[in-house]
């Protein structure tokens, strides 16, 4: 008698944690807008703090395409190891580099598919152009960890299963920090649905793709 009581207080128990863990867990949408409250698409939301990565030989290969004189898509999510491809879908030849220190590399002339895909070892943001056409940029955002997610065209991030508080980060393109700064968040159960991230006020300087980068050992 005495064990089965002790039986049937483990199980008490272990239903109420159970239970508390549900209540903790809650899923959580949330509005990301500019300064002026305009909706913001393309922005990522990343959890901060839990390294929930999966293996690198678990990560599919992503695709970077070029289409059109432009990356495709303009902003691509990886976890960190996991390899991207770059394909040239023109009918002319482009020559892909970045020179982020997350990750900088060079594919030069080539048209169809490059020799072998790239692996982004480290977190943060790759910044992609052609040394070809200056009008062409892409972002590379490695993450940390595997709960990342980003905002569609109306400004609206769906976080499943989060246990509260919890600390986000956030990043966009266009952002008025520095390219490579997160804006972090911390998310409780009291916070706001709706998230401002400040842009800059005035278009970025154009970019100098044939300057000294490409020479002393480049070429």
């Amino acid at each position: 008698m005495k064990l089965q009581k002790m039986a049937s207080k483990s199980i008490v128990t272990l239903f109420t944690v159970a239970l508390s863990y549900a209540a903790c867990a809650q899923n959580v949408a949330l509005n990301i807008v500019d300064q002026h409250g305009l909706p913001l698409k393309n922005t990522v939301v990343e959890l901060v703090g839990e390294d929930t990565r999966k293996s690198s030989s678990q990560l599919p290969v992503l695709i970077m395409d070029q289409v059109d004189k432009q990356f495709s898509p303009s902003l691509l999510i990886a976890q960190q190891g996991q390899q991207v491809n770059f394909p040239n879908s023109d009918n002319i030849r482009h020559h892909v580099y970045s020179f982020s220190p997350a990750k900088p590399f060079q594919l030069k002339l080539y048209s169809g598919q490059p020799e072998s895909p790239i692996t982004f070892e480290n977190q943060g943001v790759v910044v992609l152009g052609c040394n070809i056409h200056d009008s062409m940029l892409g972002y590379i955002y490695v993450a940390k960890s595997s709960h990342v997610y980003q905002s569609d065209e109306h400004g609206n991030v769906q976080l499943n299963g989060l246990t509260l508080p919890v600390q986000l980060s956030l990043w966009h393109s266009l952002q008025k920090n520095a390219l490579e700064e997160k804006q972090s968040l911390t998310l409780t159960v009291n916070s706001p649905n709706r998230v401002q991230v400040t842009l800059q006020t005035i278009e970025p300087k154009p970019r100098n793709t044939f300057g000294s980068k490409f020479k002393g050992g480049n070429d």
